[in-house]
């Protein structure tokens, strides 16, 4: 019979955690190249060494003192009684920055591996570490592996299994230069050992918590942290010793900790300062003060060009396939006189909803490509890191840019990156204005309605959304830190890791769950979002009608052109569509495709039929480009509605987020459409 083991894998971000995880168990899990994008555990099974083996994956830290969402995630979980073995995931490259972690748990008390990761990287700067001689300063296994290009799992799968019991460490050699020589020669019984008077507070605390509080496993971690003044571990096991904690010794600790990593780093890592140059050079001029944010402005545009380049080149091949299945299928359904109402519910609603979205896949597919490739490459950290200096001027971090830059892709994991901030006042600004950032889901109608209107520039008219959506955001986090000042400074603790060829699994995983997510999307909400349109358009009060004027949907649009012409889309078909909208942004492009009865809305040949009804009914350029804009910032997707409820734990403040944008909408579409109007 089979035994269960639970091996946890923790490490500081970009430690290339989960990528690890993924090497075991084939999930596509995401991975990118900047903390806060890992925000909850992730779990899978495997079996060897005659084990079930859970796996779980948790949020990368710096270390087990809890200040966000992240970090509190892994502690609880390492602390618990779930986990049999620590898989402490370093970058073998930094391994000076690693170590204070592993240091950490170690104190811990519980089986720990520790697996130098991304050796691969190590071995290429020219550099050496000496697995021999670490193990011996630490007294746990160290496993060289290269995640990456999956060398060493099954020697630390291995390990693993074979140290589940083993809470001792083992034999320790440690030489110490400035050694602590401690009279009860704890040296001989902690990797880590501190100065004699650290060391006497610790004795002392464990005496009394041992004599308060029998039966617990890490008496010595606890003391620690009652020496740094935890206050999880104060509250939960609080001691009357004024004497021994007279003052918070958390710097202290933190400072002998460094020391002892100093002295693994002289001993064990040769050719310490044999490193890359190509960092550095490239740093000098993508963190440029000055240049920064000019190059990364440059760079998404040139992102942009592929999308509409490559992508519109692909999507000629997808709107012929449409075409054929289309005339295929409405020739079948002829051919076995269906019903005509039924005819018009496949093809009319369906196949037109549906596959109208579906020939922007080329699209979505170069643009994930390129984000991927950017995250992957390290590229994406420096973002955050220039943008620090605009940030803190909001009363945010340039960690606060991290799920703006997410939003780019989607919005629903931007708002779950908040919990990458400490402070929950920071979480609900960035839930408010995160859903200002252009997703992909807005890019089919960017496509569709700058490729009619703007023939000459499309790719330049759909650009502008993207910098419209990020100034916006960054002015409406301005005027709210103008409004409440009560956030404490945030300052910015990122890593900025080396950059490197990106991994052609990692931007494989990265982009077929994109795609997946998006043929998901057509398959499940835009296919029933069609066939309610569908339904609304064809079924009026007096029952079925081939006059769309007649229809419930057209009742309800001009219901709201009141609402919508002062911005220019006083249409009532495109205030249905832009209703529909709310389900998911790409039901628009669809529900323009019902609503207009234009079976390949994306093929020249719709998009000329479009241009042309769309001109008939006074919607010129300038309405598109109003279109683009309000489609941009009004209310985010049921998705992303229903995620900032469940981050906020509030309904009032998913409905205020819901109402606040769409008055921001409406108001800076007024003013373009107004001042537009004026002037042209």
């Amino acid at each position: 019979m089979k035994e269960d083991l639970t091996i946890g894998f923790i490490g500081n971000p970009n430690c290339g955690k989960t990528t690890l995880f993924n090497a075991y168990t084939g999930a596509n899990l995401k991975v990118a190249n900047w903390p806060g994008v890992t925000v909850e555990r992730m779990e899978g099974a495997i079996k060897d060494h005659d084990l079930n083996i859970r796996l779980v994956d948790l949020p990368g830290t710096y270390s087990l003192t809890s200040y966000t969402m992240e970090e509190q995630v892994s502690r609880q979980f390492i602390m618990s009684d779930e986990v049999d073995v620590i898989v402490d995931v370093a970058d073998a490259s930094s391994l000076e920055r690693n170590l204070y972690l592993t240091l950490q748990l170690l104190e811990l008390g519980k089986p720990v591996v520790l697996a130098l990761n991304m050796m691969d990287i190590v071995a290429k700067r020219g550099m050496e570490i000496d697995t021999h001689r670490l193990p011996e300063m630490l007294g746990i296994p160290v496993i060289p592996v290269s995640a990456r290009k999956r060398t060493g799992l099954d020697i630390l799968l291995h390990a693993a299994a074979h140290h589940k019991d083993n809470q001792r460490p083992d034999r320790l050699i440690h030489e110490h230069k400035r050694a602590y020589h401690h009279h009860h020669n704890h040296h001989a019984e902690y990797a880590m050992v501190y100065s004699d008077e650290i060391e006497d507070k610790i004795d002392e605390i464990i005496a009394c918590m041992e004599e308060k509080y029998p039966g617990l496993d890490n008496y010595r971690w606890l003391a620690i942290k009652q020496l740094e003044q935890d206050q999880e571990v104060t509250a939960n096991y609080p001691v009357d010793l004024p004497d021994v904690i007279d003052k918070n010794y958390e710097s202290e600790i933190i400072n002998q900790k460094y020391d002892f990593i100093q002295e693994i780093i002289d001993e064990v890592v040769v050719n310490k300062n044999r490193q890359e140059a190509l960092t550095e050079k490239a740093d000098r001029i993508l963190t440029h003060r000055i240049f920064s944010i000019p190059i990364f402005l440059g760079i998404m545009a040139l992102v942009f060009f592929l999308t509409f380049t490559i992508g519109d080149w692909l999507k000629g091949y997808f709107e012929l396939g449409l075409e054929i299945f289309s005339a295929w299928v409405s020739h079948g359904l002829e051919s076995l006189h269906v019903n005509a109402m039924l005819q018009s519910l496949i093809v009319d609603g369906i196949i037109t909803g549906v596959g109208g979205i579906l020939t922007f896949l080329p699209n979505i597919f170069i643009l994930f490509l390129a984000l991927a490739f950017l995250e992957d490459s390290g590229y994406m950290a420096r973002v955050a890191y220039v943008m620090e200096g605009i940030m803190s001027k909001l009363g945010l971090s340039g960690r606060a840019f991290i799920p703006m830059i997410l939003g780019f892709g989607c919005t629903v994991p931007a708002i779950m990156a908040s919990r990458a901030l400490e402070n929950p006042r920071d979480r609900y600004k960035v839930m408010l204005v995160t859903p200002f950032m252009s997703c992909s889901a807005r890019l089919p109608i960017y496509i569709l309605f700058s490729g009619m209107f703007f023939p000459e520039n499309p790719m330049i008219a759909a650009y502008s959304m993207y910098i419209i959506g990020l100034v916006i955001a960054i002015l409406i986090a301005a005027v709210i830190h103008l409004i409440d000042r009560k956030t404490s400074p945030n300052y910015l603790l990122i890593e900025l890791p080396e950059y490197k060829a990106p991994s052609a699994r990692t931007i494989a995983i990265y982009v077929w769950e994109k795609v997946k997510d998006y043929l998901t999307k057509a398959g499940t909400t835009i296919f029933v979002a069609s066939i309610l349109m569908w339904i609304i358009l064809n079924f009026g009060f007096s029952g079925y009608t081939t006059e769309m004027a007649d229809s419930f949907g057209a009742s309800i649009g001009k219901i709201l052109v009141p609402f919508f012409a002062p911005i220019g889309l006083g249409f009532w078909q495109i205030a249905v569509a832009l209703i529909a909208g709310i389900s998911a942004k790409e039901v628009v492009v669809s529900s323009c495709a019902v609503l207009f009865g234009i079976p390949n809305i994306n093929a020249p040949a719709g998009m000329n039929m479009m241009h042309s009804i769309l001109e008939g009914i006074g919607f010129g350029q300038l309405n598109a480009f109003c279109l683009m804009v309000f489609c941009l910032l009004y209310i985010p997707c049921a998705a992303t509605l229903a995620t900032i409820r469940k981050e906020s734990g509030s309904w009032k403040h998913m409905g205020f987020a819901a109402l606040f944008q769409l008055v921001v909408a409406w108001i800076v579409t007024f003013l373009i459409y107004q001042i537009g109007s004026a002037v042209l």
